[in-house]
């Protein structure tokens, strides 16, 4: 269903996403091989300088540019296998791509079933669950079409924020600081106002008044009101019952902090900010979302399911064009001889319904989704056109 609703454009576009990552990974390591470059012509022009100094200072000279190369040549090693890498990710993915709905004759139930595991993995990947999308792409032989080794490097850091550390992150922020001030990223912020508030927690104030002064203060410019507020918390105890400040010293605090570097993680890299599978899955809702859905039920309605619903939750109803009316109380279809009533709150239901619910009632029409009370006159009747 989701792929008649989404359209050969839509899929594409979404499937499309798959190229970016490895083409936007092969961009970068383009430009780091030019700096290296640079750094290597800079360093051979201070030969001409050498030229001019005593024998031993040439001497030194030379030892330190040999060294300085053979650290660019070990960089520019590691450039070259991560283009070779992330080409082979394109080549590959292309193929896969160029398939998007015409696969080759006798191939579309394997083709079919490939991208369907990709997509899984994909999302057990977002999910944390490394071993078993690792396991599944490599049974459908589809690991070049994954991004494993993107989340592979952040599980450390995912399983160090679930067990209340910040350290990993934050040498990650390091790692890729120009990349995340790139994006205008807040995580290493976060994770600084994290650990003054972890010293707050432990009484250590006096250590904490040093930790913002090292860590907090040059974020100031940018993060002023928060940085007022968690400073406030040195002059209260972490058991506060002030909501402004109580919920900084939560647990629920390192729940955001683990969804925020997932989400800048997906940024980073250019991979699209939900799972392909919650996309796809939420396509398939949307042709199925009404008003009567969302109190539905019957159990084949796949929006009886709680996760269904908060996966269905802030999207809009679909618009159907009906050939045929199905009464909610009696399951009847509805037509001249039972037309619908609409009763004052805008619900219809058949006249047999109406007059149903009126005997049970004394008289009086409690609708079934509201329980509004009306009277059987205010009932009006609605033409099919």
């Amino acid at each position: 269903m989701a792929e008649q609703l989404l359209g050969r454009d839509d899929r594409d576009v979404v499937d499309a996403a798959l190229l970016r990552v490895p083409f936007e990974s092969l961009k970068r390591a383009a430009k780091e091989r030019k700096a290296h470059l640079d750094d290597a012509t800079e360093a051979l022009a201070g030969l001409t300088v050498a030229a001019g100094a005593n024998p031993e200072q040439q001497l030194q000279q030379l030892d330190q540019l040999v060294a300085r190369l053979q650290g660019i040549k070990r960089k520019m090693g590691e450039v070259r296998l991560q283009e070779a890498d992330e080409a082979m990710r394109c080549k590959l993915r292309l193929e896969h791509l160029a398939q998007l709905g015409r696969p080759a004759k006798g191939a579309v139930i394997p083709w079919s079933k490939q991208r369907l595991d990709r997509i899984l993995a994909d999302h057990m990947l977002r999910a944390g669950h490394q071993a078993s999308a690792a396991r599944l792409a490599q049974e459908s032989r589809s690991e070049q079409l994954c991004d494993m080794h993107i989340f592979a490097g952040a599980r450390r850091v995912m399983e160090a924020l679930r067990g209340h550390d910040a350290s990993e992150a934050l040498a990650w922020c390091e790692e890729n600081r120009a990349r995340l001030r790139k994006i205008k990223s807040s995580l290493e912020f976060k994770l600084r106002l994290q650990e003054f508030l972890q010293l707050v927690r432990q009484e250590q104030r006096l250590p904490a008044v040093a930790y913002a002064r090292q860590h907090l203060a040059p974020w100031a410019s940018q993060h002023m009101p928060e940085l007022q507020r968690a400073l406030a918390t040195l002059a209260l105890p972490a058991s506060t019952r002030l909501p402004a400040y109580k919920a900084l010293f939560e647990e629920g605090q390192w729940d955001s902090l683990l969804e925020l570097f997932q989400r800048e993680l997906t940024r980073m890299h250019c991979l699209l900010p939900e799972s392909q599978l919650s996309v796809l899955l939420q396509a398939g809702l949307v042709a199925l979302k009404n008003p009567p859905s969302s109190s539905s039920s019957s159990r084949e309605d796949p929006l009886h399911h709680p996760d269904f619903q908060a996966l269905a939750e802030g999207l809009p109803f679909a618009k159907h064009v009906h050939s045929k009316l199905i009464c909610a109380v009696t399951r009847q279809i509805m037509s001249d001889a039972n037309p619908p009533m609409v009763l004052p709150n805008g619900y219809v239901y058949s006249q047999a319904a109406i007059e149903q619910i009126a005997a049970q009632n004394g008289g009086k029409v409690v609708c079934p989704r509201t329980g509004s009370i009306y009277g059987i006159e205010e009932a009006r009747r609605a033409f099919i056109v």
